[in-house]
């Protein structure tokens, strides 16, 4: 009898922030806790795979980042797969699954993922599992979680098939032969197609998903055994049980409903009480929960002994970043703004950037010293602050490809590492929550943390966790007897990201200058977070720069060089949203609030251009910017007013949310920029689809960026009398030509 040997499967993600790679990391612990041989490598790594010579079944988690754009370590991997060069059955022996990941919020939905499953499939490669598309914009997990769910049983099929014995065909019958398989096994999924588009998810449709779930949990699919080949194909349903005790915590399970744990409150009427973060009713509380495997545990940390060191409070020097100091700061706004809008200036002479008007900046910044105070507090581990942590492998860990995480320095010391390393404020993950369970004492506790990593308790998730975006502190404040330790937070937290903004100048205007502006983000008081809380990177800049602070009307106070504060940043080039080389071409810029930064860059290099070059004739220069109030938040208006009275300008279209028009008491006029839009929509068509003008669009994506999409389609329609396919259409060959330009954020 022939040696069993465990099937393979090769697991490749592409990751911006992390997230991409941990639903990888995932999939393939769960692999190995499945009886299957996973290995795992990020695309970019690709001395480490052979696509070429793969011959087992391959899962692909992929993001997008910016406007549609593959992730850093992927650009390599999707601009090999886009030779030209490859023939039409390169990748015909290739079976896969795909699963990508965004935000319906960005005009270019899952783009990286569905360039690389479009190139793959015409390299000859074939599904053999339904492509998800996830949408973080609603939460990832109403597709993620099914499409994880179906995926064990695709891949059993996979290697079913693969090592089943084939029929005997004519050489020249192997491609079909290929295709007949592969598609047989993506039409064996096709019940997940409700669940993985990217259409917004019904309640019909989450129905479904949880009828197919319930299916799969009750069936009974025995393992198959491929005896010519000597390989097993395991048997890779979830296993359903009553006592978590009795499984192994690394396996996905089925915990019985604990009508006993969970009721009203003490002294409060049933009808008085309503479900919360710490507290749900029936069904959900007296149902039985499927709740994710166990992440396994793969770090190990040591606390040394104080050194005589001192905790210096800035970032270690990463690599690209310098520290700049903040020539000028300036208030924007009037103190009786609903928004707080910031001016910073920094001087960036002693360390020159090459910057474009369109680029932006990465900010350092740390976490809140009053939150890293409660979380040592609460950690137990006040008194080790300064203690310096060793990070090492456990030897006996189950999880794939585990690594120290090569974001925090050596020697760092506890203060430093939640200070300047981890996203703490991150929000709270369906695995970090699981994890918690096991750290957590009280019973009514862990059952509620039990639903909210459940799949039952998906709607409370998103409802009391994902929604208000509760990170770690919140729930460790709504759960006393969870006691983490330090380990659990280092794996699950992300690592601490720069935050970008845009700038808001020219070299060429401020040579020797990089100005940015901001609003300072507030988050009000809510029932899972009792305390209001400022935005983590524009509250810390707020503190720092408020004693140079400029504000309207004062005249500003002389500074001491020792009290010039000074910012790490790092230069984040955007090759696309540039002014066009042809001075000629029409400029449309629409930005409100704060999304005109780039455009004060823009209108800067112009001035200068058009002082450099005056026999130069400029195309026409369009500015659409909206606020609430003309006396309150009108952001840079004389400088916009100068470009005006100089011609770098030439049309200034100004709309005021909140104020009527000028000599009425009531409102009658364009109130935001896409309505100041459709007023000039025969220019605006002429001066893009005719003279082959340049649009760009920066400021928020969840709304104003797709009312302006809108607007454009409703405007060409209109101006050239086509359908909406046909306008949908024109503005799509306007993005391909790069003169439909976003700089848009959530």
């Amino acid at each position: 009898m022939p040696c069993e040997v465990k099937p393979r499967i090769l697991v490749l993600y592409g990751s911006q922030k992390g997230q991409a790679q941990s639903i990888a990391e995932g999939i393939a612990d769960e692999a190995e806790e499945k009886g299957l041989i996973a290995e795992i490598c990020c695309v970019s790594e690709g001395d480490k795979f052979n696509l070429e010579k793969e011959r087992a079944p391959v899962v692909i988690v992929v993001s997008t980042t910016g406007d549609g754009d593959p992730p850093d370590n992927a650009l390599k991997f999707v601009k090999r797969i886009k030779k030209k060069t490859l023939s039409s059955d390169h990748y015909a022996h290739l079976c896969y699954a795909l699963l990508a990941l965004g935000d319906t919020n960005y005009a270019n939905f899952c783009n990286c993922g569905k360039t690389i499953d479009g190139r793959l499939q015409e390299l000859g490669a074939k599904h053999f599992y339904a492509t998800g598309y996830a949408d973080d914009g609603v939460g990832l997990e109403l597709v993620l979680d099914p499409w994880l769910e179906g995926l064990w049983e695709a891949i059993r099929r996979a290697l079913s098939k693969m090592s089943a014995p084939q029929p005997k065909r004519d050489v020249t019958d192997t491609r079909v032969s290929s295709e007949e398989t592969f598609e047989s096994l993506a039409t064996d999924v096709s019940l997940h197609l409700l669940s993985l588009e990217p259409e917004p998810a019904s309640t019909e449709c989450l129905g479904k998903q949880e009828e197919i779930g319930r299916a799969k949990t009750e069936s009974t699919t025995p393992a198959v055994k491929a005896s010519e080949t000597g390989s097993t194909v395991p048997d890779l349903r979830p296993v359903s049980v009553t006592d978590t005790t009795q499984t192994s915590p690394n396996r996905s399970c089925v915990i019985a409903d604990h009508k006993s744990v969970l009721g009203t409150p003490s002294g409060v009427p049933a009808a008085v009480a309503e479900a919360s973060l710490t507290l749900s009713f029936p069904p959900l509380s007296e149902s039985a929960l499927n709740v994710p495997n166990l992440p396994p545990p793969y770090l190990d940390v040591v606390l040394q002994e104080a050194t005589t060191r001192e905790e210096t409070g800035v970032p270690v020097m990463k690599e690209g970043f310098q520290e700049v100091p903040v020539s000028r700061s300036a208030k924007l706004t009037s103190d009786d703004s609903v928004k707080t809008a910031l001016l910073v200036e920094l001087d960036i002479s002693a360390h020159p950037m090459d910057y474009q008007p369109g680029d932006s900046l990465d900010v350092l910044c740390p976490n809140r010293v009053s939150e890293v105070g409660e979380l040592l507090l609460r950690l137990g581990l006040m008194d080790r602050k300064s203690h310096c942590i060793q990070l090492s492998l456990q030897k006996d860990t189950k999880k794939k490809a585990a690594q120290i995480p090569s974001y925090i320095p050596e020697n760092s010391t506890l203060q430093y590492l939640l200070t300047w390393c981890l996203e703490i404020r991150s929000v709270l993950k369906k695995a970090f929550i699981r994890s918690l369970v096991e750290c957590t004492e009280e019973s009514g506790e862990k059952r509620r943390l039990q639903e909210l990593c459940s799949k039952q308790g998906s709607a409370d998730y998103n409802l009391y966790v994902r929604d208000p975006r509760l990170g770690i502190l919140d729930l460790l404040r709504a759960f006393p007897s969870c006691q983490p330790p330090l380990s659990l937070l280092i794996e699950h937290l992300p690592k601490l990201q720069p935050r970008p903004y845009s700038a808001a100048s020219s070299r060429m205007r401020h040579p020797g200058q990089l100005h940015f502006v901001f609003n300072i983000i507030e988050f009000p008081a809510c029932i899972e977070r009792p305390g209001g809380r400022r935005g983590l990177c524009t509250g810390w800049l707020s503190d720092l720069v408020d004693p140079i602070l400029l504000h309207p009307g004062k005249v500003q106070s002389s500074s001491t060089s020792s009290s010039v504060p000074k910012v790490h940043v790092s230069l984040r080039q955007n090759c696309s949203f540039r002014l066009p080389s042809d001075l000629s071409k029409p400029l449309i810029m629409i930005g409100p609030g704060t999304g005109v930064a780039p455009f004060i860059g823009f209108l800067q290099q112009r001035e200068k251009e058009r002082e450099d070059n005056p026999e130069v004739v400029f195309g026409e220069t369009w500015l659409f910017f909206g606020c609430r109030h003309r006396d309150r938040d009108f952001l840079f208006r004389e400088e916009l007013q100068g470009f005006v009275g100089n011609g770098t300008l030439t049309h200034l279209k100004v709309c005021f949310s909140r104020d009527p028009p000028e000599g009425t008491e009531t409102r009658t006029g364009p109130r935001y920029v896409q309505h100041d839009l459709l007023l000039h929509a025969k220019d605006i068509t002429n001066l893009l689809l005719r003279e082959n003008g340049y649009l760009y669009v920066c400021g928020d994506a969840k709304n104003m960026a797709k009312d302006v999409n809108d607007a454009l389609m409703e405007m060409i329609a209109a101006e050239l009398q086509l359908d909406k396919l046909e306008a949908m259409k024109a503005l799509a060959r306007l993005r391909e030509e790069k003169r439909y330009l976003q700089d848009i954020w959530n």
